[in-house]
């Protein structure tokens, strides 16, 4: 599929944190994900990185993908992925799974019991 075939593709506008990785450079880069499709994803950020650069990008639920820098204008860029992922998946809200924490109802009054010893105050 050409290039301009696929920017019909599905894209999710939304605003996600991500990290982006440049191979080569050392530590990655907060950016700010702003459409995501199964194909690629457009990220704004402070990021020094040239049209063709190989890049990892980190995504929440979904992890690493790999991929290359598609276009770049100003501080946003174009990646395109190495493979589709699913883009739901990066909506998905964050510690769904088994072992997440489940809600429990504090307990906010404690009653006197009849072997109260000590002094009572009326409230």
């Amino acid at each position: 599929m050409s290039a301009v075939n696929t920017r019909n593709l599905d894209r999710d506008s939304l605003f996600l944190l991500g990290e982006l990785l440049v191979d080569g450079q050392g530590d990655p880069v907060r950016v700010k994900i702003r459409n995501l499709s199964a194909g690629g994803m457009m990220a704004e950020g402070d990021m020094d990185v040239e049209r063709g650069a190989r890049v990892t990008v980190t995504l929440r639920n979904i992890g690493k993908v790999s991929g290359s820098v598609a276009w770049v204008q100003d501080n946003r860029i174009g990646v395109a992925f190495e493979y589709e992922i699913d883009p739901k998946l990066a909506r998905a809200p964050v510690g769904t799974g088994e072992t997440t924490p489940r809600y429990t109802r504090p307990v906010l009054a404690r009653t006197v019991s009849e072997d109260w010893t000590g002094p009572v105050r009326k409230l």
